[in-house]
């Protein structure tokens, strides 16, 4: 629906964080919004250890694909989430103003049950701000 709120969940490679949160927002967020995602630098796809975590609590991000932020995406976010940085050079913070800033840690490299851990630190924060939004 065009008229939905957009809620843009940023992050370096758009491959696990962003991904997970774009998957909760959409199981959990209320009526009239919707999510997407993008990143500075994005990869060619989703880790797959973030899609294994997602389908274990019955959310499957599979057919997502990481995309750059656009300035686009920007302008027509209500709300814009910043899951944390790798490195400061492509940090979303530095292209983007007014960003809720989440400093969730990276998925990448780590074990299955660090992605879990992830996982559930994203789920809890997407519905806290769930609860913030009409």
């Amino acid at each position: 629906m065009p008229h939905d709120k957009k809620i843009l969940f940023v992050c370096v490679e758009n491959a696990s964080r962003s991904q997970m949160a774009e998957g909760f927002f959409r199981k959990y967020a209320p009526s009239g919004y919707e999510p997407q995602s993008g990143g500075t630098k994005p990869i060619d796809a989703i880790n797959p250890l973030a899609i294994t975590v997602m389908k274990e609590i019955g959310i499957d991000i599979s057919n997502q694909q990481p995309k750059i932020i656009s300035d686009f995406m920007i302008r027509q976010s209500s709300r814009i989430v910043n899951m944390g940085c790798m490195d400061k050079e492509s940090c979303p913070t530095l292209f983007v103003q007014n960003v809720l800033d989440w400093e969730i840690p990276d998925p990448k490299g780590k074990s299955l049950d660090d992605v879990r851990k992830i996982r559930d630190m994203i789920e809890k924060r997407v519905l806290e701000l769930c609860k913030t939004l009409e």
